[in-house]
């Protein structure tokens, strides 16, 4: 029988490869067929660290700078991107996967009409696609892909595989950790796991509670000289977010800290990595297969 991957790669012949730009501030296209969303993960080492109200705050703020954005939960039984918004969702992945609904129905609009894809039970469905089921989703995510600048997958924390698969298939990873010693420890594990099982793998820290900027540097160097010294991984800082008790307030009212207060330390810093993520150049890209249908073609071939 056709294995996965298998059906996938004849899906890409069938339609085309496309190519891909990496210039500076640019986003991505796709030869002939207009533009491509960026795939980013969203990861960290721990729980507790604040990944997703990042995860949620930075996609608003690359909106706010005329991007167009969507978020996609895909935190396996953790998923709480909604939580944070104070939006119960009608939808989720499994109402596609179960075809009772196409990708643009199960999308919901979050503050400032912020796109997300909330998670749910479907997402475990992804590890047993039948070809046809495979064609299927490759064909609706990629209609989404093709209306967005990026797309941000709010992965669970931890070593899990299902997070392993979304990391190392998407363009890059914004790992976010916190000064504290085993948050530092759990992100240079995560690191050490993903660039063995995949190397050339993209990481840009994220120093979240940061008590200043020093300590945010001496957080992010700890974590270069370790991943440079004993794995040959060059890691660098985004940017780093403020110790803000607003922050905890925010997700309190559950509005994203970026809206209720907009002039917190937190929110400047987070407005500070946007402005600086979109002037860092995109990475080389390796092969061809680019876009939803690289990510797809690299998950299908983690779980065979």
């Amino acid at each position: 029988m056709m294995d996965q991957a298998q059906a996938l790669r004849d899906l890409i012949r069938q339609r085309g490869s496309g190519g891909r730009g990496a210039e500076a501030g640019m986003e991505p296209r796709l030869t002939g067929k207009g533009k491509t969303a960026k795939l980013i993960t969203v990861t960290s080492g721990k729980g507790g660290v604040g990944k997703s109200n990042f995860t949620l705050n930075f996609a608003l703020a690359l909106q706010a700078m005329g991007r167009k954005v969507l978020v996609f939960d895909a935190d396996i039984g953790m998923a709480n991107i909604d939580v944070l918004m104070g939006i119960s969702p009608k939808f989720n992945l499994y109402h596609l996967l179960q075809r009772e609904k196409s990708a643009s129905e199960i999308i919901e609009k979050g503050p400032h009409s912020l796109s997300f894809i909330a998670g749910g039970s479907g997402l475990s469905e992804l590890l047993s696609l039948s070809e046809q089921d495979l064609a299927y989703f490759t064909e609706q995510i990629e209609g989404l892909a093709d209306e967005m600048d990026y797309i941000i997958f709010d992965t669970g924390a931890g070593l899990s595989k299902e997070n392993l698969n979304f990391i190392r298939s998407a363009d890059e990873c914004l790992v976010v950790t916190t000064p504290e010693p085993t948050s530092i420890t759990d992100a240079y594990a995560l690191i050490k796991v993903v660039s063995g099982a995949e190397p050339g793998v993209t990481f840009k820290l994220i120093i979240n509670r940061a008590g200043d900027e020093k300590e945010a540097a001496q957080t992010a160097d700890k974590i270069a000289m370790a991943t440079r010294r004993f794995l040959g991984v060059e890691t660098t800082m985004l940017g780093y977010i403020a110790d803000d008790s607003h922050v905890v307030q925010a997700v309190k009212k559950q509005v994203p800290f970026s809206l209720a207060y907009p002039n917190c330390d937190a929110a400047k810093d987070l407005q500070r990595i946007a402005y600086r993520y979109l002037l860092v150049p995109a990475p080389p890209e390796p092969s061809a297969l680019t876009g939803i249908k690289g990510f797809m073609h690299k998950w299908l071939r983690r779980t065979k």
